[in-house]
């Protein structure tokens, strides 16, 4: 057990007795527990695997490869419109956990199989987005920010290559992508929180906007 996961727990506001069975639950299938992106994450042989947290309306367990898993009985959902390989599931109380706890330990259970097994999403609706030439001459030209990109998971790489992208001309790709170098360098995501004070970490949820405006 992990003292960084005892003290994010101990500071969750509403979803603790969920995030503590979820815990349980994953440290009896023999995950090891650390804290990455501030939120609890459970790895096999140091890959990422499993990770849990709390929202504002919910807490979750989120599957790095779910769309690899079988899930005979559905219970893993796409977190966002664009996302290729994760899964998640959401809990509103212990209970839901308890009613689902065979089926989320088979989930956890085949999630470390086909980690071991080295699989990755091959699918054809997951194929590679086109990476903006500017994206790719960036990369090249910087080796500290090439290795940092291709060290984010693909979610976080895919959202960054739909933001550059969707400018029109050249030199607003470069722009969005000289601004955001910083946060890449720094392995967070486009939407991943900097500021240390959202409540849906990794993901921001606009509690920046009180530094700003001197708020607390």
């Amino acid at each position: 057990m992990n003292p960084a996961v005892d003290e994010y727990i101990q500071n969750a506001e509403k979803w603790q007795s969920e995030l503590l069975l979820l815990r349980k639950i994953l440290l009896d299938c023999g995950l090891e527990e650390t804290l990455k992106w501030k939120a609890p994450c459970y790895t096999c042989e140091g890959a990422n695997v499993i990770m849990i947290g709390e929202l504002k309306d919910c807490c979750t367990i989120s599957f790095f490869k779910g769309a690899l898993l079988k899930d005979p009985e559905r219970i893993l959902k796409k977190p966002g419109e664009n996302t290729r390989a994760a899964r998640v599931i959401r809990f509103t109380g212990v209970q839901e956990i308890e009613d689902l706890k065979s089926s989320l330990q088979a989930c956890i259970d085949e999630a470390i199989k086909v980690e071991k097994a080295g699989l990755q999403s091959d699918f054809e609706e997951q194929r590679e987005l086109d990476m903006p030439e500017e994206l790719v001459r960036k990369l090249e030209e910087n080796e500290p920010l090439k290795t940092a990109f291709y060290a984010l998971t693909p979610g976080r790489q895919r959202a960054y290559i739909l933001y550059f992208s969707g400018a029109k001309q050249s030199s607003t790709r470069e722009s969005r992508i000289d601004k955001y170098t910083p946060r890449i360098l720094d392995g967070k995501g486009l939407n991943d929180c900097t500021c240390g004070l959202s409540k849906r970490m990794p993901g921001c949820d606009g509690s920046h906007k009180s530094i700003s405006s001197g708020k607390t």
